[in-house]
């Protein structure tokens, strides 16, 4: 019975916050706007004009699913939740309370992801991101840290169903990763991850060495916006050296790498993931346009006034503590937010950083229930 009472008082917190939040939702303004948009898109000239075009289906896409498909779904499963709960309070039922259960775990993860939502401001912050995972000094024991902070983020984002790949990946020479991209393909991925970006320091007993040494162990994590068809750029040929396999003897033997050098800064990306050598190329040129770009913000200027000497690594300065002997603790060093549970942050669980580090970059403070009187 204190279960059941404990999650009647959850239920009751998560019915203020959705009714906040439509308050905040403004559905009939949200269905005016979606008209008026599906006017301007039947203009004869709407696609004569790509960028603006793009914007528009963007703007629709997010209106309809994220504030108004996604509102109505939530009332959905709450409302699920409170009739399974009246059901429970006149007979017990195992099958049915492991639903509640499961149901209310899922509503209140959505709507802590719609709450850092509500911290996203920068442009590109809507954008999906490439998640570059690269192995420090430390021999064997950085190239499997490396490798845990891959499994991390390939948890963290199939549990908010982001679709994701490996566009490049190096084995490590034993074990683990010497570096490793993701591409994750979701609205908001960057503005979340970018909280990432940065050295990831590991404390645990080596599982390498005879002797169970303590080991302290660097990894770099790197995180940049995926340009869409809203940002204009090629880069010139001329600017571009590209290298890929070519067979020699064994024409049986599948290789289909690509490297793509960008010469006057020098930076290269490596991908053999894709299942041909053309796919391989997009993605690496993907990939270096996206890198490019986020240097070109960093500097301040037009990505083709790129200074090659005053690019310094986005990733070089130390965020994040996992210790893991003699004791267990996982702490962000420029939010001071920490928790005990290291292995749930392995896992995947690591809302809580990216919620504080968002929070201190727009100079908030923890507002609980009250984020979501924003949602708009």
């Amino acid at each position: 019975m204190l279960e059941l009472l404990n999650i009647k008082i959850e239920v009751e917190k998560l019915s203020n916050i959705l009714g906040k939040a439509e308050d905040c939702l403004d559905l009939q303004y949200l269905t005016a706007r979606i008209q008026y948009l599906d006017q301007v898109i039947a203009q004869p000239d709407f696609w004569n004009h790509p960028t603006r075009a793009y914007e528009v289906l963007q703007e629709i896409e997010y209106s309809i699913f994220y504030k108004h498909q996604e509102y109505q779904r939530w009332c959905s499963i709450l409302e699920d939740i409170k009739a399974a709960l009246e059901l429970l309070e006149l007979s017990a039922d195992e099958q049915l309370w492991q639903e509640v259960q499961s149901n209310l775990t899922q509503l209140q993860q959505e709507l802590e992801t719609a709450e850092i939502r509500q911290l996203l401001s920068d442009p590109h912050d809507q954008k999906g991101a490439f998640l570059t995972i690269t192995a420090g000094v430390g021999g064997v024991d950085a190239e499997y840290w490396a490798y845990m902070l891959l499994q991390m983020y390939w948890r963290w984002a199939k549990s908010h169903n982001y679709q994701l790949d490996v566009v490049e990946i190096s084995d490590g020479n034993e074990a683990g990763i010497k570096y490793a991209t993701l591409e994750i393909t979701a609205r908001c991925a960057y503005g979340c991850l970018k909280s990432e970006t940065g050295t990831h320091q590991l404390q645990q007993i080596s599982p390498f060495d005879a002797a169970k040494s303590l080991q302290t162990s660097l990894t770099s994590v790197e995180v940049i916006p995926i340009l869409d068809e809203s940002v204009e750029w090629e880069i010139p040929e001329k600017d571009l050296e590209i290298t890929w396999y070519r067979h020699r003897g064994n024409v049986n033997r599948t290789e289909v790498w690509v490297r793509v050098v960008h010469i006057p800064t020098g930076i290269s990306v490596f991908c053999d993931q894709q299942r041909s050598q053309l796919q391989n190329k997009e993605k690496a040129l993907a990939i270096l346009k996206s890198k490019l770009f986020a240097i070109a913000l960093a500097q301040g200027v037009q990505i083709d006034k790129i200074q090659p000497r005053q690019i310094k690594p986005l990733s070089n300065k130390l965020i994040r503590e996992y210790i893991l002997h003699p004791y267990t603790k996982v702490k962000d060093l420029r939010t001071n937010v920490e928790t005990p549970a290291a292995t749930e942050v392995l896992d995947g669980k690591i809302d809580l950083f990216i919620k504080a580090y968002l929070q201190q970059l727009n100079h908030t403070t923890s507002v609980g229930e009250e984020a979501l009187d924003n949602f708009k």
